[in-house]
């Protein structure tokens, strides 16, 4: 599942585009030679973190029951066995939505704050939960549900992770400036 691309998302590509490798934002294909197009992929693959993450983000989420009557159920014993309403659909909803729209930043830290507040034992609990959920719908009886879940939580937490990561603000040209210089001096 990945997310939408909107042009918003993409701002900071174009202006790495512009910037780094002078292409003008209405440049005509026909004009591109083989160096611009793999200065092109090299700039895209940068930024492509961020939208893999988010991708993977959702592809977790929705290898849960869906947040329907049929999986409420679900989502009643994981908010019990969590002792976090931030993984409850209801709360999750928008950012999902902004998620697919290609910001998932919103979701990532949603989700970072629910690990946050649980305890570890709270996080087992919830990794029984998901692991049972998961080992019936993946058809997998064969696994323990408490391995299935706490590896489901842990991609979870460190995808999460990695939208934030990949978020962080590289079209800043000072910051960029300072961390060349830093590197580039030692």
């Amino acid at each position: 599942m990945l997310p939408e691309v909107r042009p918003h998302v993409s701002a900071a590509l174009t202006q790495q585009l512009e910037d780094k490798l002078g292409l003008a934002s209405r440049l005509e294909a026909g004009q591109l030679d083989v160096e611009r197009v793999a200065g092109i992929a090299v700039v895209a693959a940068a930024h492509s973190d961020g939208y893999a993450a988010t991708g993977h983000l959702l592809g977790l989420l929705a290898a849960l029951p869906a947040p329907t009557e049929a999986g409420e159920r679900f989502w009643s014993n994981l908010w019990r066995s969590s002792g976090t309403a931030y993984l409850l659909p209801v709360n999750m909803k928008a950012q999902v939505l902004r998620s697919l729209e290609g910001e998932g930043s919103p979701l990532a830290r949603q989700i970072l704050s629910a690990f946050d507040e649980m305890t570890p034992p709270q996080r087992v609990a919830a990794g029984e939960v998901i692991g049972q959920a998961l080992a019936e719908s993946d058809h997998l009886p064969d696994l323990k549900t408490q391995v299935i879940g706490e590896l489901w939580l842990r991609d979870l937490e460190v995808t999460a992770w990695r939208v934030l990561h990949a978020d962080r603000r590289w079209d800043d040209p000072v910051g960029r400036q300072a961390f060349l210089d830093a590197w580039t001096g030692a």
